[in-house]
């Protein structure tokens, strides 16, 4: 029998502008449909499906969430990772939209999440991906069959079901998944991750610390101690601090306006610019980075400096141990508090996959071009990469490149091993050894060296 799929082909073939039966192109047709999975519905998911599409694939996408947005869809579940309540993206407006779905002209330059959830949806209805995909469906396994296909193992309300794949895009993200700290003692207050803060009033008169330096932290910190009897922030090590606008114009920009000098000048430019507008970190009582900026993924916030300074958050050193309410610092002094928040980033997991398959976990994940697998030429990783800025228009690039490559339009190279190499070994910074720092990438370089690929497709 006739796949429906096939029948659509067929009969869109036959009524063409030109009023012939062309039975060559319509077997070409059919024979380049490949039956494609992809493995969540967040910006990358989306942007995956609905390129795909585009090439004229059957596509079916799985997500465990309502609707489309992962974590940019606020919601007091714990166990959905969502944005804060007061949460703005910290890349601006021209920064983060899809080349082929730009926001709209009134957003402000920061959207919040509001604006951001509504921007997703709009995408997924605009291009008529809603029924292509299957929500409140949890993918327990994917494995590679004999025949070089992928077997796709899910439930759905309680329903298991298993299908047979051409191909897998993966796009279930990498900030879902939290990483704790340990420390001696133990803390007999409440210990949690920044995963499970969703609303700041939780710390209503509470005392409150905050650990870290990224973007998570920094937000918590301003946010709760808006309400917080005390807020007190820890960090181990210095982080370049940028604020969201220099010369009135989002920061961003200006560092992607100075895009064109040599890595290391671009660096000492940013750093200029930042000590003039901030001074130093430790005129805040904050250790200063000892590294070049890009060697951590930088932190955009506009009030840690200015609430640091009006007395609300007191900066201290890393955790020494923990006892009971007290917390002891590495500069031998301690203070009591009712809350810690570990804001220490998250573990890359697939486990739909065995480990001896997949497993991204430690190290950094050894693709090309962030995505691409060194054996399996039917799986890709869309979104695994940290660029300095926005995932999702760096995702868009590279679900066109996988959406020509099921195409059969753009051919892998054969030195795939080689080309993963020389790009583990040549990052576009060098970065500091933690586990967070193992996928970043140049926001405005990756771009390039994915629309070079795009070109020759």
């Amino acid at each position: 029998m006739t796949n429906p799929s096939n029948r659509f082909v067929i009969f869109t073939l036959m009524n063409n502008k030109k009023g012939y039966f062309c039975a060559s192109t319509i077997q070409k047709k059919i024979l380049g449909m490949k039956k494609i999975a992809v493995i969540g519905a967040g910006p990358s998911g989306i942007t995956a499906a609905k390129n795909l599409l585009d090439e004229g694939h059957q596509v079916t996408v799985f997500d465990a969430g309502n609707d489309v947005g992962g974590n940019w869809l606020f919601s007091e579940t714990e166990g959905h990772s969502s944005v804060f309540e007061t949460t703005h993206i910290i890349s601006s407006k021209t920064l983060s939209q899809y080349d082929d779905f730009p926001m709209p002209a009134d957003y402000p330059d920061y959207p919040s999440h509001q604006h951001l959830a509504t921007y997703f949806k709009s995408y997924a209805a605009h291009f008529q991906l809603y029924p292509h995909i299957q929500f409140q469906t949890w993918v327990n396994h994917c494995e590679p069959t004999d025949d070089k296909k992928w077997r796709v193992s899910t439930t759905q309300n309680g329903i298991p079901s298993e299908t047979i794949f051409d191909g897998l895009a993966v796009c279930n993200g990498h900030h879902w998944l939290p990483r704790m700290p340990q420390y001696a003692g133990s803390f007999s207050g409440e210990f949690i991750h920044s995963h499970q803060v969703k609303r700041f009033n939780r710390f209503k008169d509470k005392r409150v610390l905050v650990i870290g330096g990224g973007n998570s932290a920094c937000d918590v910190a301003v946010e709760s101690a808006r309400v917080a009897q005390k807020v007190d922030l820890s960090w181990r090590r210095g982080y370049w601090i940028a604020p969201k606008f220099m010369g009135g114009k989002p920061s961003d920009t200006i560092g992607g306006n100075l895009n064109w000098l040599p890595i290391q000048i671009w660096q000492k430019s940013i750093e200029w610019m930042l000590r003039l507008r901030n001074g130093t970190n430790a005129m805040h009582g904050l250790p200063n980075p000892t590294t070049p900026f890009g060697s951590h993924h930088p932190t955009i916030n506009e009030d840690l400096f200015y609430t640091i300074r009006h007395g609300k958050i007191k900066p201290r050193p890393d955790i020494a141990r923990l006892e009971g309410n007290t917390v002891h610092f590495t500069d031998s002094s301690k203070s009591e508090y009712d809350v810690i928040v570990a804001c220490t980033g998250y573990i890359i997991a697939h486990p739909f996959f065995d480990k001896n398959l997949v497993d991204y976990s430690k190290g950094t994940p050894p693709l090309w071009l962030r995505m691409i697998h060194p054996t399996f030429d039917n799986l890709f990783f869309i979104g695994l990469f940290q660029p300095l800025g926005c995932i999702w228009p760096g995702a868009e690039l590279q679900s066109k490149i996988m959406a020509r490559a099921f195409s059969g339009k753009w051919k892998r190279p054969e030195n795939m091993e080689t080309l993963i190499q020389k790009e583990m070994q040549q990052p576009d910074f060098q970065q500091i050894d933690t586990p967070r720092h193992t996928i970043t990438v140049h926001y405005h370089a990756f771009r390039k060296r994915l629309l070079n690929q795009l070109n020759q497709a």
